[in-house]
């Protein structure tokens, strides 16, 4: 059976092929016995009286990012704009200490995401940025108090801060904040435009992530379970990128400190 296109007519078209310009909405198949949906911007050459082949494909980029990225990507400013004041002090035993705290994070985190994940289908997508503004608060404070159970309050900024809670999750938009020289490291500042450029990157990596796992919330009770797991373990994983942030990198003089280091008043 012959092949039916709705669209333009063809370009430069002979015996052999024709080549539809764009717009060519849809494409009916009926040898394959269904619908082949091709974008704007497709460009299309038929081979023969029964074979599509693509020609060229120009898939239209978005100038922007999409609206969900640009919201996660907004909820992730926000977070990192302050450092809170720790809830500790320095100890002489701060891995101990900072062990403890990681599962208290831990616990409370997985509670929070557990229970916003309870209410099903579309009422408990509602809940999914609130969710992450909770979780990251409370993964934010964590990062503050195993700097200060290390003494290394002043040191932290908001770079360490978006490393240590994305560094798991996205390590290859954060490869470069932190350098390695030999076995220590250092931290980069980064300038306002990179940040606001990773903010983008981090955006599109974490909203892809929410839609591989947002199924989970469409099922009741077993869900809500998986979600605060999940949650529990990615908090245990803020927690050791900090202390390794703190193991690998050299403690800071006071007139190295970067001016935005260092606890945020009323964060």
């Amino acid at each position: 059976m012959p092949l039916a296109l709705r669209g333009s007519s063809p370009v430069g078209a002979d015996a052999g092929s024709a080549t539809y310009p764009t717009p060519v909405p849809a494409i009916a198949s009926a040898a394959a016995g269904g619908i082949i949906c091709i974008p704007a911007g497709a460009l299309c050459r038929l081979a023969g009286p029964n074979a599509l082949t693509m020609a060229r494909m120009q898939l239209p980029v978005p100038a922007s990012a999409s609206a969900p990225e640009r919201e996660v990507s907004g909820l992730i400013e926000r977070v990192i704009a302050d450092v809170p004041m720790p809830r500790v002090e320095a100890v002489a035993d701060p891995a101990r200490m900072a062990d403890e705290i990681a599962r208290e994070a831990a616990r409370n985190a997985a509670l929070v995401s557990a229970s916003l994940a309870l209410p099903p289908g579309p009422l408990g997508m509602l809940t999914v940025l609130p969710d992450l503004f909770i979780i990251w608060k409370i993964q934010r404070q964590l990062v503050a108090d195993v700097f200060a159970l290390h003494g290394r309050t002043v040191e932290l900024t908001r770079t360490h801060m978006l490393y240590c809670l994305f560094r798991h999750m996205a390590s290859q938009v954060l490869r470069d904040v932190v350098v390695r020289a030999g076995e220590r490291a250092i931290v980069r500042q980064l300038s306002s435009q990179a940040l606001r450029s990773m903010l983008g990157s981090l955006g599109f990596t974490v909203t892809r992530r929410l839609a591989g796992t947002s199924a989970s919330r469409w099922v009741p009770l077993a869900g809500a379970a998986a979600v605060g797991a999940y949650a529990y373990w990615d908090t245990l994983q803020v927690a050791r990128t900090a202390r390794r942030v703190l193991a690998t990198t050299p403690r800071m003089r006071a007139d190295d400190l970067p001016p935005e280091s260092g606890p945020t008043p009323d964060a």
